[in-house]
């Protein structure tokens, strides 16, 4: 996986508890500022890996960003974060499209479930069947077999593929600052698994075959969960971070769906799609 333009040590920079909202679109396409899609964010040190995606959806929609990092000291949790959330989006006009990676899309789940009025649709990309499973499972899991360093080495080979030098201390370095200041459901102590929810809006769940933290059969398992008129769709290879190769593809996908969902009724049928 190619990596090397979008590190940035400005990504490292922490900010102080908050939710905050960034606009992202090009505003020479847009006919209004209202945001039609949210990108939800939980975790600001891997932020980076997404910014391919949204620069290929802000050509086409009005892109919104909404970020929760807290601090060491603050309250973090999925429900805080459900709440800060819905602060948020309520103040918006009309429902918006929801996209999450990974525990962002966890949370864009959980909150579609409680607050399905203000959620057109929503996306998720590399979320499992097992909903709760992030990269911090794994590095929890096999935790009291290594040191710190040596499996945060060997998570950045498995989520990144071989890296040079720089690049795997730079790696190794955002995923030390994912571990302490992102929203996660685990700990050392406690990993979670959770069952996915039903939802009553629009969804599409999106991954990618090769990713070792929701491997294929994870994807696929969605199969027995979604509704007629969602969608399931994979491509061959990008790994955990498939939204960031596999940008262009994705955000036609994205499109596709969101065009297709302000028509589509509950009735519609399943479609399911691998691209090679």
């Amino acid at each position: 996986m190619e990596i090397s333009p979008i590190l940035d040590s400005s990504t490292l920079k922490q900010e102080p508890f908050m939710s905050t909202v960034n606009v992202i679109s090009k505003t020479a396409v847009l006919e209004t500022s209202i945001p039609e899609v949210i990108w939800l964010n939980t975790s600001f040190a891997l932020q980076c890996f997404a910014q391919p995606l949204l620069e290929q959806l802000s050509e086409q929609a009005n892109v919104t960003q909404w970020q929760y990092h807290p601090q060491l000291d603050e309250d973090c949790s999925l429900e805080q974060a459900i709440l800060r959330l819905h602060d948020y989006l309520k103040t918006l006009p009309h429902p918006a499209h929801l996209i999450g990676h990974s525990t962002s899309g966890l949370l864009g789940l959980l909150y579609a479930r409680v607050y399905p009025e203000q959620v057109k649709s929503l996306s998720l990309l590399a979320v499992g069947v097992d909903i709760a499973v992030d990269w911090q499972f794994l590095y929890y899991q096999h935790r009291w077999q290594l040191s710190p360093d040596e499996l945060l080495s060997s998570m950045v080979y498995n989520l990144f593929g071989y890296q040079n030098q720089r690049n795997l201390d730079c790696l190794i370095t955002l995923l030390k600052h994912d571990l302490i200041y992102s929203l996660s459901p685990h700990s050392l102590f406690r990993q979670v698994h959770l069952l996915p929810y039903e939802v009553a809006i629009p969804l599409l769940v999106c991954g990618s075959q090769d990713d070792i933290v929701v491997d294929d059969q994870d994807l696929q398992a969605w199969g027995a969960f979604l509704k007629p008129g969602d969608r399931l769709w994979s491509c061959l290879d990008g790994g955990h971070f498939f939204h960031c190769s596999q940008a262009p593809a994705l955000a036609e996908q994205l499109v596709d769906f969101w065009q297709d969902s302000k028509h589509s009724q509950l009735g519609a049928p399943l479609t399911s799609a691998v691209i090679s």
